[in-house]
């Protein structure tokens, strides 16, 4: 075989015609492993595959004793076969039994053998099993003997991933490792429950043949998909809106430099030579460096994995003609889509009713797919890293939008015990909407104001079904997420009044576009900033860059005519914004007058508090607005100087830590005297014992999402309110010293009967 690449052309070729024949699994990997031996003129060659207990399995073998078949394991920490599938790593040996991690079994009868040569079987990366071949005499195998193992070993990566061989695995072994079931914890981001199959937004390509006929077409083929490739991308370039620097065109840049770089190519060209098609050339040497970069520690290497990724994805569709992403209409019954990343307007093309979770793989809680994902009820888990190399076209797959937790193809134990919290949280939502109709009245007849936030007209239809009075937040930014290009006047002009119709006489607060920061609208250049969060964003670009707030302003003011309009602006940190934003409103609305047009016939002007320094200006603050919304989750990040995106640090402070609620105290107190209405609008209104906290701070109209005002609504009709003031009052009030009221409020809850 040496000197010559026809040996493993012509081995490759008979591999096919064996995986073709009528014959049992076991009984076509003893003649591969024959096949094997023979070409690579070796005395042994034996198959180890990884099993889900975490241990690797002798499932064939040639030359040893063929009784030891599926009776042999070994540790992943044990032998030199152990080693390969940790490493990942081919590894030959001239004198096998003298490297230190080499571990002998009896049962086998290997101790005659002294050259060793194995390579991983890998999948997306990941090592299913081993393949070896071992020789009497001590030699050194050759970089082209490598090579063409490594390739050998893609036909049976094949087979084991295509679940063949699950029906001979030891029993009590769980199955082979491709099978095994998995459990993750990623970031909690919309809840609820979602029990299903995975369905891949962008389906990975199910390579058919592996074997080359002709070796010289396939070079053919895979430079002319890669010149269709480049030229795509220059087009996005060129002609994609992407004329400007900034996010979209440097990945496209990182594209373009991969797609023509010359040491990618060459690996893709001699794996073709070693008699494999062009796609499975590109499967190949795109798992080759998957393996090298997940086991790198440098942020930015392991980040050029995915951009490497993608590109391999890209030319692989261009290879076959596949569709690069799932048709929407497509979508089976029960889908948790599983997405490495994905845009708000993909999901929106889904359907909604066949949706039963989404899964991202960067994604986090602010990203603009898991902010429509909350709008649409779906749960929703996200940052789940590596998820897209663990699971394969309709696996069985769990997800819990609260906790964040994952399971791959789960146990029917796990599977039942999920599905038993699936119908009991059903249930509870039954119970929930018994309540729709019902005040949120207190025990001691306390009314409190309950509305939602909303975003997206399909949020609209809640208002009816979950009894909210409201819409107490509408986030604009999304429907410019989710537009092509920036809305026109016109258009936000209808989609403001189509809301404003569907309301009919509830009210609607518009909050102007909160955009800037981690909410980046892909049409407009992105400005790199060391830290979004504190940098332009918000009201600050809507007062920089006018025309934009402006024509908001105007849209908004031709939506409502004859009918009471609610604006808030966001991000506010001085008055002095509130006032130059306010004058902005005035103008368009003096427009008007002169225009002869009708304009609203009231507009309530106000501020979301969510940066700190608004807290030692309340009393100008509460004499220059119409009503204040409480952001908290900003005002909470801020406060603490905590980033919320930041895993090491979202979860050190607690929302019901004392400061934080003797601050929001103040501001309920200033409402009370001044009679200026105050809302709660972040998350911490729709959380059961948050909204206990906030009760017993004084605070009476809240906003949060659809799904959690039945257990507040709840909540509210089964408390004492008086009782709860003197509770919370008398905790703040006292030299409490500790982090958190959560424990308190808790038995509070406990004592008064509360359930939620």
């Amino acid at each position: 075989m040496r000197g010559s690449l026809v040996g493993p052309r012509v081995l490759l070729r008979r591999l096919r015609e064996v995986m073709s024949e009528p014959a049992s699994a076991q009984e076509r990997l003893d003649r591969i492993v024959v096949l094997i031996a023979n070409n690579m003129v070796a005395e042994v060659c034996s198959v180890y595959v990884a099993r889900a207990d975490n241990t690797l399995e002798l499932y064939a073998t040639e030359g040893l004793n063929r009784e030891a078949v599926h009776l042999t394991t070994m540790r992943m920490d044990e032998g030199l076969v152990g080693l390969i599938a940790r490493e990942a790593q081919p590894l030959a040996l001239s004198d096998a039994q003298s490297h230190p991690s080499f571990s002998y079994k009896p049962e086998t009868g290997e101790e005659i053998y002294a050259s060793f040569l194995g390579v991983p079987i890998l999948r997306a990366g990941n090592a299913i099993g081993v393949l070896v071949v071992q020789n009497r005499a001590a030699r050194i195998y050759s970089e082209e003997e490598i090579e063409a193992f490594q390739t050998t070993a893609m036909v049976l990566a094949e087979m084991i991933a295509g679940g063949e061989l699950e029906a001979l695995a030891r029993p009590g072994s769980g199955g082979t490792v491709v099978k095994r079931t998995v459990a993750l914890v990623a970031q909690p981001i919309a809840e609820g429950v979602g029990l299903g199959h995975v369905v891949l937004h962008e389906p990975r390509v199910v390579i058919k043949n592996l074997v080359a006929d002709d070796p010289e077409a396939e070079l053919k083929r895979l430079n002319a998909s890669l010149e269709l490739l480049r030229a795509s991308i220059d087009d996005l370039m060129d002609h994609g809106g992407l004329s400007h620097a900034g996010e979209h065109r440097d990945v496209l840049e990182t594209f373009r430099m991969f797609a023509q770089d010359r040491g990618w190519i060459r690996k893709l060209q001699e794996a073709i030579h070693t008699g494999l098609t062009a796609e499975a050339a590109v499967e190949r040497v795109q798992s080759d460096i998957r393996v090298r970069l997940l086991r790198q520690t440098d942020p930015y290497l392991r980040e050029r994995l995915h951009d490497l990724d993608d590109l391999a994805n890209r030319l692989l569709h261009q290879l076959t003609g596949a569709a690069f992403t799932l048709a929407a209409e497509n979508l089976p019954e029960n889908a948790i889509l599983v997405a490495r990343a994905m845009g708000p307007a993909a999901l929106l093309e889904y359907q909604r009713l066949r949706l039963r979770g989404l899964v991202l793989e960067e994604g986090g809680a602010t990203s603009h797919v898991a902010i429509v994902a909350r709008a649409l009820g779906i749960p929703t888990v996200g940052k789940a890293e590596g998820i897209i190399g663990l699971v394969e076209q309709g696996d069985a797959i769990i997800i819990d939008g609260a906790s964040g937790e994952i399971q791959i193809r789960p146990s029917p134990d796990v599977e039942a015990a999920y599905a038993e919290r699936a119908r009991m949280r059903a249930k509870r939502q039954e119970q929930y909407r018994a309540l729709r109709d019902k005040q949120a009245i207190s025990k001691d007849k306390v009314s409190v104001d309950i509305q939602m936030n909303a975003g997206l007209l399909v949020d609209l239809p809640n208002l009816d079904e979950t009894g909210a009075a409201g819409v107490g937040l509408f986030r604009t930014e999304i429907l410019f997420m989710v537009a092509p290009s920036l809305p026109r006047a016109q258009a936000q002009e209808a989609l403001y009044r189509t809301i404003i119709d569907i309301a009919d006489r509830r009210p609607v607060t518009f909050r102007t576009l909160d955009i800037g920061g981690d909410k980046v609208l892909p049409y407009l250049r992105k400005i790199d900033e060391e830290n979004p969060a504190l940098g332009w964003r918000a009201v600050r670009i809507g007062l920089d860059r006018p025309a934009l707030l402006r024509t908001q302003l105007r849209a908004l003011l031709n939506a409502t005519r004859d009918r009471d309009l609610r604006i808030m602006l966001p991000m506010i940190s001085t008055l002095e914004e509130f006032e130059a934003a306010r004058g902005m409103l005035n103008r368009e609305r003096e427009r008007l007058r002169r225009l002869n047009q009708n304009g609203p016939r009231q507009v309530h002007l106000g501020v979301m508090l969510e940066v700190p320094s608004l807290l030692f200006d309340l009393d100008r603050l509460f004499a220059a607005v119409d009503f204040v919304s409480i952001g908290t989750n900003d005002l909470m990040q801020f406060m603490f100087a905590a980033d919320r995106e930041n895993a090491r640090v979202a979860t050190r402070f607690d929302t019901l830590h004392p400061s934080f609620l003797r601050a929001l105290a103040s501001v309920a107190r200033l409402s009370r005297e001044t009679g200026k209405p105050v809302s709660i609008c972040g998350e911490m209104a729709g959380r059961p014992i948050e909204a206990l906290a906030l009760l017993g701070l004084g605070f009476r109209s809240f906003s949060m999402s659809p799904s959690n005002i039945g257990p507040v609504k709840a909540l509210v009709r089964g408390v004492d309110i008086g009782k709860l003031e003197t509770f919370v009052r008398g905790k703040l009030e006292t030299a409490f010293d500790g982090p958190t009221l959560r424990a308190d409020l808790t038995e509070f809850a406990a004592a008064h009967d509360l359930s939620f």
